[in-house]
């Protein structure tokens, strides 16, 4: 509806000036891709990937993401990392879900992603644009979560169990114990910031965040999507709502799985039509 595209628009036209700032350029990748390009990537969610067949017997997919497209094209153009590559891109994006308040089967990511870096300044910048940006949208108690998945492969905690982590907001401490031990969730809860967030809270804390306010640690943070490597994050519209308007970190092994070598990148995707939706 006209309202609503209005909304939608403004939000666009106030995220922008935020990233080109920080050097983010526009890029648009294909709505379809090859079903081979999008499956294998998204764990136990591969199953809302959209897939058919087109007439000339191709196996094809709707995008689940922006992200997976972005590593696909990044690994056939090479040369755009002078050494980094840094872009956003505003696409639909479509996921076979139950749709309920927040979830869509269609609806409108709002990426940011530096590409070719693994310097933990790279995770600031991408933190502090998705911060910055939600202040332009005039979300002013909204703020990120941070984890580091490496905590959880220091502990032995396994992929089924990250996910179910994952999902604490939602189904609570009592059904996340069924999977994993009220041991491990303790250990998760008394393990100290790994070396590289610290220095991401410091760099955050220099660029004049404040931790409490405009970012927190969050020990049960896991991200449910296999790519993650390290660095997680997630923006809150405010403390009291659970649903996340906006999630991203670092997917150093992605791109590499098209590129044949290592290609490092962190990356964030503000939510459009959920930040409508809670608004």
């Amino acid at each position: 509806m006209p309202e609503e595209a209005a909304k939608r628009r403004s939000m666009i036209n106030a995220i922008v000036p935020v990233l080109e700032k920080y050097g983010f350029v526009p890029l648009e990748t294909p709505t379809v891709e090859f079903a081979e390009t999008l499956l294998g990537k998204y764990g136990e969610d591969e199953k809302l990937v959209y897939t058919f067949e087109d007439k000339g017997g191709r196996r094809l997919a709707l995008r689940y993401d922006l992200t997976v497209p972005l590593a696909r094209f990044v690994a056939n153009n090479l040369g755009l990392l002078t050494p980094t590559f840094s872009r956003y891109q505003i696409g639909q994006s479509f996921r076979a879900d139950n749709p309920q308040r927040g979830r869509r089967r269609e609806f409108t990511q709002f990426d940011l992603d530096t590409v070719g870096s693994g310097d933990f300044n790279e995770d600031i910048k991408v933190i502090s644009a998705a911060i910055e940006g939600a202040r332009a949208l005039g979300l002013n108690e909204a703020y990120i979560q941070i984890n580091d998945r490496e905590i959880f492969d220091k502990l032995g905690i396994t992929q089924e169990q990250i996910r179910t982590i994952d999902k604490i907001d939602k189904i609570g401490k009592d059904e996340v114990e069924k999977i994993v031990s009220k041991e491990t969730l303790e250990k998760l809860a008394n393990e100290p910031k790994s070396e590289r967030m610290s220095k991401i809270f410091t760099g955050l804390e220099e660029s004049g965040l404040k931790e409490g306010k405009d970012f927190v640690f969050n020990p049960y943070l896991a991200r449910g999507l296999d790519y993650y490597t390290s660095t997680v994050f997630e923006l809150k519209l405010n403390r009291t709502e659970k649903l996340t308007i906006g999630a991203g970190g670092r997917y150093d092994n992605l791109i590499g799985m098209f590129a044949g070598r290592e290609i490092p990148a962190v990356g964030f995707s503000f939510g459009i039509d959920r930040i409508i939706d809670l608004l």
